[in-house]
């Protein structure tokens, strides 16, 4: 895009009154700490400036556009991104959840942490899991994100989506979202504005929210990583951590990146770490265990910003199975989008 044309976008995302950055350092939004600078970014904290934002990205279809959360499954090419990155603002105060009959609705940018405490002191159950996850209920909804024998796709209901290239929002039922592990049919340029999930009562077999946070500490490192790398391959195959330490490739590292002491299936990202760095990592742990074992892993984490074949090494092929393809194509018809 040239010049004139980014900038007749800036001044009209700027007449919204949205906050617009040109050239935002993208590593600062990310867990991973590292990665370039999005060619604009644009920060939303209303309904009604995200649907001024929607119609204005849906009238310049040719901009690439990316929906970021809590940047915690997120890894940004060192390049950065040459599109626009979209913010939805978090408050703790105007970001509460709602109990609806025997539902929770919570927004799309409330951290996934906060949705757990807060659905456990309206005395609800179901959701506990949620606390030992780093992301936005939004993203969670997005990468069907779980843990400790749970999902999104198990307690959610409906989810309320906005769409950045038509510029319509919808509800949407869960069946109609092609949740698959760890994955679902919405696409970058997707908002997750708010998700009705289910609960229940919670009663003394409810699960204690420190014992997962406890477990969690444990068993997985902290520090600058973005959770699983990996996605666990099909069933009977092992977990994706298993398979990479059992080709001894705990604490392989290439520059500042470096495969976790402490569980297989992380990357840890030291001072000096690139995003370079963590793909080169990454790179060699795929090709070893397909090397050694038959097995190709992919990523689980979303790159952005990067080649389209380094994009393509990491992608599953079963997003080419006719029914994610069909899965993609309805969503895309309830969105209003063109295929």
């Amino acid at each position: 895009m040239s010049s004139d044309q980014w900038q007749d976008f800036l001044d009209t995302a700027a007449s919204i009154g949205v906050v617009v950055e040109r050239n935002r350092p993208m590593a600062q939004n990310t867990t991973y700490g590292v990665g370039g600078h999005a060619a604009c970014a644009v920060t939303v904290a209303s309904r009604r400036d995200l649907q001024e934002v929607a119609d204005l990205l849906a009238a310049h279809p040719h901009i690439p556009v990316a929906v970021v959360g809590r940047g915690s499954n997120l890894l940004v090419a060192d390049d950065g991104f040459n599109g626009v990155v979209v913010f939805m603002s978090y408050s703790a105060t105007d970001n509460d959840i709602e109990l609806v009959g025997e539902d929770i609705v919570a927004p799309g940018s409330l951290p996934m942490p906060i949705l757990a405490r807060r659905s456990v002191a309206l005395q609800r159950s179901g959701l506990e899991w949620c606390v030992g996850i780093p992301g936005s209920v939004g993203g969670a909804v997005r990468m069907n994100a779980g843990g400790h024998g749970a999902e999104i796709v198990d307690s959610l209901l409906t989810a309320e989506i906005v769409s950045l290239r038509s510029g319509r929002w919808a509800t949407i039922a869960a069946a109609d979202l092609g949740f698959h592990f760890r994955g679902s049919a919405l696409a970058a340029h997707h908002v997750v504005v708010s998700a009705r999930l289910r609960s229940h009562e919670r009663s003394l077999e409810s699960p204690d929210l420190d014992a997962v946070v406890t477990w969690r500490r444990q068993n997985q490192p902290g520090g600058r990583n973005a959770g699983s790398v990996f996605v666990n391959p099909a069933q009977g195959d092992g977990s994706a951590g298993a398979l990479i330490d059992s080709c001894g490739l705990r604490e392989f590292a290439v520059g500042g990146a470096r495969v976790s002491e402490k569980h297989a299936n992380f990357i840890q990202a030291s001072d000096g770490a690139t995003a370079g760095n963590i793909v080169a990592v990454m790179q060699h742990v795929q090709e070893t265990v397909e090397a050694r074992i038959g097995i190709r892993l992919r990523s689980e984490v979303c790159l952005l910003g990067f080649a389209p074949e380094i994009a393509h090494a990491f992608s599953d092929p079963r997003h080419n199975e006719p029914e994610r393809i069909a899965n993609a194509k309805r969503l895309c018809e309830l969105m209003g989008e063109t295929a």
